[in-house]
């Protein structure tokens, strides 16, 4: 096992129970092309082997690349960082994805795994709190924009929890499997995402203040136009951001952008 790099993230998992549980979830059969994120030694990457039809890897360390080449000559792997890299260009324009990943860059990784043109299926290991926060409903403790956002384009669910002791080196929490299906009608279109984070995000920075006072800063509208967009949403102004489901959401944007809000 080689030793794992604090400063790019790793936690290996190494138990072939948990991680033929993993690659079980992403439900990959012989007529798949998986793409898997962030190898590493190359334990998950074993499992989805037996399983994929065509798979391909993406390894930011360039020590573990050569014996991730020799291990697996019929998969392609790539030295490339997984942020960076064109996805729909490595694995074809129908491909699942999984990964055991980096904890420090969980964020970034969701936000590209479901940008269009999405996969049809995503599994990753992220921390527990994450998996909690992204498949947290409206009034839930855990409810927020990461919550809103992946959900406005995919349906999450977490599927099981794998504890600190079972990695190498132990992180500090326990992790979760996440999966993600893209909706076949997402509940915003790629032309309004932007708008739609810049709502959500800066609605939540207002979290303990209610919709109607959230909005006239985030606008900078006077009571009666944003009185107006919320009626037309169908929300009550007395609600606050974490009681709003994201389909609700997506219907705020729109109100907003027919009364003439630009986000920037």
């Amino acid at each position: 096992m080689p030793r794992a790099k604090r400063r790019l993230g790793q936690h290996f998992l190494t138990d072939p129970r948990l991680l033929a549980r993993i690659a079980d979830a992403l439900g990959a059969g012989p007529a798949d092309t998986v793409l898997e994120i962030g190898p590493g030694p190359g334990a998950l990457t074993a499992a989805l082997a037996e399983r994929a039809g065509r798979l391909v890897a993406i390894e930011k360390d360039p020590e573990l690349v050569p014996s991730l080449r020799a291990r697996f000559p019929n998969a392609s792997i790539i030295e490339a960082d997984a942020l960076e890299a064109d996805w729909p260009a490595l694995a074809g324009p129908r491909f699942l994805v999984a990964g055991n990943i980096p904890y420090n860059i969980t964020s970034p990784l969701l936000d590209k795994a479901l940008d269009p043109p999405r996969p049809e299926r995503i599994v990753f290991l992220v921390q527990k709190e994450v998996a909690d926060r992204v498949t947290a409903a409206a009034g839930e403790p855990a409810y927020g924009a990461l919550s809103v956002g992946v959900q406005s384009v995919a349906a999450a669910e977490r599927l099981f929890i794998i504890p600190a002791g079972a990695f190498r080196p132990r992180p500090k929490v326990d992790s979760a499997v996440l999966r993600l299906v893209p909706l076949a009608e997402p509940l915003v279109m790629a032309a309004e995402q932007w708008g739609f984070r810049r709502l959500v995000v800066g609605l939540f920075g207002f979290r303990r203040k209610q919709l109607a006072r959230g909005l006239r800063e985030l606008t900078g509208w006077e009571s009666a136009r944003v009185a107006a967009a919320l009626a037309t949403a169908g929300i009550a102004p007395d609600l606050r951001p974490e009681t709003i489901a994201p389909s609700r959401f997506a219907a705020l944007l729109r109100a907003l952008v027919d009364e003439g809000w630009t986000p920037r």
